[in-house]
């Protein structure tokens, strides 16, 4: 922190920075700066004439004016921490100096005892009212994801929260903020911005656009995931529509992430199945075991060889009949039941 203690002083009649001393000392105290000690301050002055003086304690503006020195004293109960001293003669002698620095020694140690009073020490809690630097550490590769295009991200970020946000070039953030709880927003969004997608981890985010074939969900700042339209219930989904719309806020848990980054989620799986759609899919096939040599030679039938030429002259071709069954066609004779007819084979046609 850089400190910077304004003292307005509206009326005195008296040393008005010495009053900024003490007053500046419990302002900081209170405000939870880490004082060592308290530190307080006096103004002395001076009577002179011939070889005679008078050293006066907490003098007034008129002894100020009229008076021959104006000599100011301030530290704490274990020394002196600042001098400051105007004279209006050619010199002073060490006595009046040891006069001076002993009387200002008593006067000092009685207002350290009543600012002792008012406020034993310093405030472990830095003060709502005072300035908050809060800081984090993010992959450097992040920063521009935190910056934005043109520095639409970060300048959108401090005018929602009112803080001051500086990035260092090692990934380094510093955020200013008089409002605590407006820093910890800003450090949670700037957490959201780089953080990455955790697969089983369940986020919850609102729908942000409606597909055929599933849904688009925000889980963190700029990164979309896909809920397909067989991970919403374990009944089966005819439409995405029956069951979301846009901006609706569902839970989901990451299922995986592809190469490319792409991330696959899913509803029902943070549900249970209900009773009785045990096998709402298709149940796996079951073992049939082996099954053996199922017949001879099953090669596929486009397998059969070269068969040759099969148009030209074939030759003569045998009888549709054969010696015991010469009879016209609608004449022929009705075998006895249990033996097998015989078919001849068909005639081609050209």
């Amino acid at each position: 922190y850089t400190i910077r203690v304004v003292s307005e002083i509206t009326e005195s009649n008296g040393s008005s920075s010495m009053a900024s001393v003490c007053g500046g000392c419990l302002s900081m105290m209170d405000a939870g700066v880490p004082m060592k000690a308290h530190v307080a301050g006096i103004a002395m002055g001076l009577i002179k004439e011939d070889n005679r003086f008078a050293v006066l304690t907490d003098i007034l503006g008129d002894e100020d004016h009229l008076g021959d020195m104006d000599f100011k004293v301030a530290g704490t109960t274990n020394g002196i921490t600042a001098l400051q001293m105007d004279i209006k003669i050619q010199g002073i002698t060490k006595e009046i100096m040891q006069v001076a620095l002993a009387q200002a020694k008593e006067a000092r140690m009685h207002i350290l005892g009543k600012m002792q009073e008012a406020m034993g020490e310093a405030k472990a809690d830095v003060s709502q009212f005072a300035p908050r630097l809060t800081t984090l550490k993010i992959n450097p590769e992040k920063i521009r994801d935190v910056i934005g295009k043109g520095g639409a991200v970060i300048r959108g970020l401090q005018e929602e929260t009112g803080t001051t946000i500086n990035i260092d070039e090692d990934g380094t953030i510093t955020i200013a903020s008089t409002d605590p709880e407006k820093a910890e927003f800003a450090k949670k969004r700037i957490e959201q911005i780089t953080a990455e997608v955790e697969i089983g981890k369940v986020y919850e985010g609102p729908i942000t656009k409606i597909l055929d074939f599933g849904a688009l969900v925000n889980l963190l700042p700029g990164k979309d995931g896909l809920l397909h339209i067989s991970q919403i219930a374990h009944e089966r989904v005819e439409k995405v529509t029956d069951y979301l719309s846009e901006g609706q806020i569902v839970k989901v848990k990451v299922l995986e992430t592809d190469e490319k980054g792409r991330v696959k989620l899913s509803m029902k799986a943070l549900t249970e199945r209900p009773a009785g759609m045990e096998y709402s899919e298709r149940p796996p096939r079951e073992d049939r075991g082996d099954r053996g040599d199922r017949g001879g030679d099953r090669r596929e039938r486009s397998d059969r060889g070269d068969r040759g030429d099969r148009g030209g002259d074939r030759g003569e071709r045998a009888p549709r009949f054969n010696d015991q069954q010469q009879q016209p066609r609608g004449e022929q004779q009705q075998q006895p039941a249990g033996e097998s007819q015989q078919q001849a084979p068909r005639e081609p046609q050209e």
